[in-house]
């Protein structure tokens, strides 16, 4: 066995044997050392708040009452998009769980779960609604009203979920992403090129400024803040400077788009996940440029020249204060605000920023990255560049091959009342509870040194280019081009990644009618679809430019594998439909005609 699989083994083994609950000090119910599976530092404590949630969940908020508030992944109604839990006995978990709010004339899949100046907010893909909260109420009677809506037509539904964070001001900051890597002229096309300048910087691809006390706006009353951010999820205003602080989403598809230029490591690792401190008017540089963490720089994208070297434009972009490894997808940052005199956390934990990393889907051939929690602490007013694990232990498996094979993926925190820190994630829906019962006089490197090492899992640190590869010594998953341009999302079961990307596996999309799966391949798709029950809102690009051999190869693959037992595709019913689809393309006699 590989020592890949042992270590996984064990790790699962170990998860698995911590789930016998005992007695804290105050009554409460905790894990015994694996605190419902989740690794921390000595001194605290979790508690499973709930096992499982309809919907799963997105970002979460806590009431002043310790009332929980969660916005579903997936509604369970499309008008039934935020889940209410109330603990009544007190003894940690929810036994009142109720979902309402949102509208049916719209998909309910978005982020946003904020309370602010007595008002619960909370976001679909193109609106941001609140309720008035009054006290003792667990769900609102007060009418529901539309703060924002965004009013642009969207071909594709990338990158447009709508975080929220507040100042003192009375202002709300609202991210608007772009559903691109490059600004390309043909998205998604290998070696198509960046528009300059890139027209989507006009409406996306940054955060604007609202009146947070203001309904039925739309993006032309607020004001553009900062610009040259691709994909926002996690924001959070830091009191304690009183500034805007957000994590960039890296650009993807290095391997599939630029083969000739970047490796397979390369790809896996970079580009960074950047940490900014956000002014008004501050430029990210997106998509002209990207942050290479390995090199320190600023680099332009092969999108507008680049070659991996090249600084160009970039040295006038903002840089990040952290720049983290690739693919990690930030997904939620809260600065804490705890009071360690009362019931919060030590004292080094004042104003430092929790970070959820929900983790990678395309890593491939090296292990997915991610699924932990991180905290940055505070020094001198600022975030410190050095950051530390303060929650592992979601995926249950290291290495994580596929994205499919984590158990859960940490997406949402918040601080309750009592400065305990909760923590949601994506794929059942399980909230935890973390809690400090340690000497908080007494915490500090030696309580954090088990943590340190968790740096070494494979999820967590940077690959090895030789010995974390995945597949050396064998043959790449489903061959070369199914390695190239289909795991990155599908993944190398097939499994897909329950969040944005459709499984090939038992879908009747792969299995079914072949003509219509090789247009697909062959003209790319745009949602919303429908694939073994669940929805899915996403860009399949369009692989005309492959071979008719490469395209029947990898569809034969997928017909075949992960389960499927369907019959194979040949070269020549790829041409068929080539033809039917660009009857001015030249046919395969004549290409060698040409050739000749």
């Amino acid at each position: 066995m590989s020592n890949y699989y042992l270590k996984g083994l064990a790790f699962s083994l170990l998860l698995l044997a911590g789930f016998t609950q005992r007695q804290s000090s105050n009554g409460l119910p905790v894990q015994t050392n694996e605190n419902g599976g989740l690794f921390l530092p000595e001194g605290f404590e979790a508690t499973v708040v709930v096992d499982s949630l309809p919907g799963r969940a997105r970002h979460l908020a806590v009431n002043e009452n310790g009332d929980i508030y969660v916005k579903a992944r997936f509604a369970r109604d499309k008008d039934e998009s935020v889940i209410a839990l109330r603990d009544t006995n007190g003894d940690g978990r929810a036994d009142i769980i109720k979902q309402f709010g949102g509208l049916a004339r719209e998909r309910a899949y978005g982020t946003a779960m904020r309370i602010y100046n007595g008002y619960l907010y909370f976001s679909s893909e193109l609106y941001v609604y609140r309720y008035k909260l009054k006290p003792g109420q667990l769900v609102p009677d007060s009418p529901m009203e539309v703060v924002l809506t965004d009013d642009h037509e969207h071909g594709m539904h990338e990158h447009i979920a709508k975080p929220v964070t507040f100042d003192n001001d009375g202002h709300m900051y609202v991210a608007f992403g772009a559903a691109s890597n490059g600004c390309q002229e043909k998205n998604r096309m290998p070696g198509s090129m960046g528009i300059d300048p890139c027209p989507m910087l006009e409406d996306h691809g940054g955060i604007w400024q609202f009146d947070a006390n203001k309904t039925n706006q739309t993006q032309k009353d607020g004001k553009r803040y900062a610009t040259g951010l691709r994909s926002v999820v996690a924001m959070d205003w830091n009191f304690a400077n009183n500034s805007l602080y957000t994590l960039q989403h890296g650009r993807d598809d290095f391997l599939m788009l630029w083969a000739e230029k970047y490796s397979p490591w390369q790809s896996a690792v970079l580009p960074s996940e950047e940490l900014f401190q956000v002014k008004e008017g501050m430029d990210g540089g997106w998509p002209y440029c990207y942050y290479d963490q390995v090199q320190g720089k600023k680099l332009l994208n092969p999108e507008y020249g680049g070659d991996g070297k090249t600084v160009g434009r970039c040295d006038k972009c903002e840089k990040p204060l952290i720049g983290f490894p690739a693919h990690w997808a930030p997904n939620d940052i809260l600065f804490y605000r705890g009071n360690s005199a009362q019931n919060g956390y030590p004292e080094r934990y004042k104003d430092g920023a929790f970070v959820a990393f929900h983790g990678s889907t395309n890593r491939a051939p090296y292990p997915q990255a991610g699924y932990f929690i991180a905290f940055l602490p505070a020094k001198n007013g600022a975030i410190a560049t050095d950051w530390e694990v303060f929650a592992d232990g979601f995926a249950g498996i290291d290495p994580i091959v596929n994205v499919s094979d984590a158990v859960y993926r940490p997406m949402g925190i918040a601080m309750g009342p009592d400065g305990s820190l909760y923590v949601a994630e994506t794929e059942k829906g399980k909230i935890w509870r973390v809690t400090y019962k340690g000497d908080k006089k007494n915490f500090g490197t030696a309580q954090l040194a088990q943590m340190e090492k968790r740096k070494t899992m494979s999820n967590i640190r940077n690959p090895d280019e030789i010995k974390d590869n995945l597949d050396l010594g064998k043959p790449v998953a489903g061959g070369k081009v199914y390695g190239i341009y289909c795991a990155a999302c599908h993944q190398r079961n097939g499994m897909g990644d329950s969040q944005r990307f459709p499984p090939l596996a038992g879908s009747e999309w792969v299995t079914g009618e072949k003509k219509k799966l090789i247009t697909v391949l062959m003209k790319g798709l745009e949602g919303p679809i429908e694939v073994k029950g669940q929805s899915y809102n996403n860009v399949m690009p369009q692989h005309s430019f492959l071979k008719d051999e490469e395209l029947a190869e990898v569809l034969t693959h997928i017909r075949t594998n992960f389960g499927n037992t369907a019959d194979a595709v040949s070269a020549a019913e790829v041409n068929e439909v080539r033809r039917a689809l660009f009857p001015k393309a030249p046919t395969k006699k004549a290409l060698v005609k040409r050739k000749k």
